[in-house]
């Protein structure tokens, strides 16, 4: 185009710059509707979960509100319509503004070249041949120019995920590990002058603790709701790590173990027990994919579950339904008690993993436990005094402190804190 005229390039070339500028804008514009339109898609999709899962109907017919979870969804996914609609339309007379801007040039070009003051410097071939060549570049320009539209608002689609990408892992394996066989480990675990404190707490939840609790013992931890046993259980299997202190197996600082030495060194059965919608086989496995029927069977008998379980019309092959809705709350627990087992850890927490069974239930899902405690380190948090009086130690918790620590009679002869919450 240059060499056939350069003045009439320029004159080709001058829609160019107001192009660009108003593509910048639609693309800006999709992209803030595109974002928009991503965290009401998430709200939805929250919406859907909640009330779509098993114990989000049951929430919702105990109480009544099933009108309000369905006009919660109905305004929903119409906002979301709404922004769809305004996202496929949003600069649309824009873009085409500029293409009938990009027809209208050879028409100008054209009028241009028939003008008095121009007429006869060009022959009607190279006229030809010029608005041909400036179709073919004005094509492919615009083709680029939709790909910075479309590329800008997929950034708000990336954003989200970026947000996730950017954010720091707190809890992660260290630089350089310690060399260790989990088999050799025997459990002896101390904490050490622990301190934690939750972000923008202002008291720490755990405050100067320092307890001994020797391989193959059981430490019972008591104490009122909130007074920080079940945060000083989540740092032994270092769900979080401690402000200041440190806590150490076999003389070995976990902060220095590779996470999945530690998950294979300390189990934890807690009182919320998740299982996955597959069968009962494969929750069991997804402790040890390795484990053979055999070693299965061995843990189910061992977490008093194995009978039931074979009762069943396809036995292991059961699906447990979503959060193992199709088992009751016992025994869910036993069935983590048999997964846990399959793991064989040196070092068991027990959180609170029986205090929201009957009676009857929990005689049997402790009978699981002493069977699951045998030759282990186990801490025990518990409500009900009864299922740790025969703990090796016992330590009250009070506000994150250790307020007392000893045996059940030896406390109760001190007549202190514990006695107060066994009368």
């Amino acid at each position: 185009m240059v060499a056939l005229s350069w003045k009439l390039s320029l004159i080709s070339l001058v829609v160019m710059p107001p192009a660009i500028l108003l593509t910048r804008k639609v693309a800006r514009m999709r992209r803030a509707i595109t974002s928009q339109q991503q965290r009401e898609l998430a709200d939805l999709n929250v919406t859907i979960e909640e009330g779509l899962s098993v114990s989000g109907i049951q929430l919702s017919k105990t109480l009544g509100t099933a009108a309000a979870v369905i006009a919660r969804f109905t305004e929903s996914s119409l906002r979301l319509i709404d922004l769809e609609l305004r996202s496929q339309l949003a600069g649309r007379w824009r873009m085409a503004s500029m293409n009938i801007l990009f027809a209208a040039i050879p028409a100008v070009i054209y009028l241009g070249a028939g003008l008095p003051a121009t007429r006869g410097s060009m022959t009607i071939g190279t006229l030809i041949a010029f608005t041909t060549l400036q179709g073919g570049l004005f094509r492919p320009l615009m083709g680029l120019l939709n790909v910075q539209v479309s590329l800008t608002s997929s950034l708000a689609l990336f954003a989200r995920i970026f947000e996730y990408l950017d954010l720091n892992v707190e809890i992660d394996d260290p630089a350089e590990p310690v060399d260790i066989d989990p088999s050799t480990i025997r459990g002896h675990v101390r904490f050490e002058d622990v301190v934690f404190a939750y972000p923008g707490a202002a008291l720490p939840a755990v405050d100067e603790v320092t307890l001994d609790i020797p391989a193959g013992t059981t430490l019972a931890l008591v104490g009122e709701t909130g007074s920080g046993k079940s945060t000083m259980a989540a740092l032994a299997a270092r769900l979080y790590d401690p402000t200041s202190g440190r806590i150490t197996i076999d003389g070995i600082d976990i902060r220095d173990m590779r996470l999945t030495d530690l998950a294979a060194i300390v189990g934890v059965v807690s009182q919320e027990t998740y299982l996955l919608h597959t069968t009962v086989r494969e929750n069991l496995r997804y402790a040890k994919p390795s484990a053979t029927d055999a070693e299965i069977e061995t843990a189910t008998r061992a977490a008093q579950i194995h009978d039931l379980i074979a009762g069943l019309p396809d036995g292991f092959d059961t699906m447990v339904g979503s959060r193992g809705h199709r088992f009751s709350g016992g025994e869910r627990q036993r069935i983590a008690i048999a997964r846990t087992l399959l793991r064989n850890p040196r070092v068991l927490v027990l959180d609170e993993a029986t205090s929201a069974l009957d009676n009857e239930t929990e005689r049997a899902v402790q009978q699981a436990f002493d069977q699951l405690a045998l030759g282990r380190t186990t801490i025990t948090i518990a409500h009900r005094l009864s299922t740790v009086r025969d703990a090796d130690q016992i330590a009250v918790v009070d506000h994150g402190h250790i307020a007392e620590a000893g045996t059940h009679d030896s406390l109760l002869d001190d007549n202190g804190r514990y006695a107060a919450l066994a009368a």
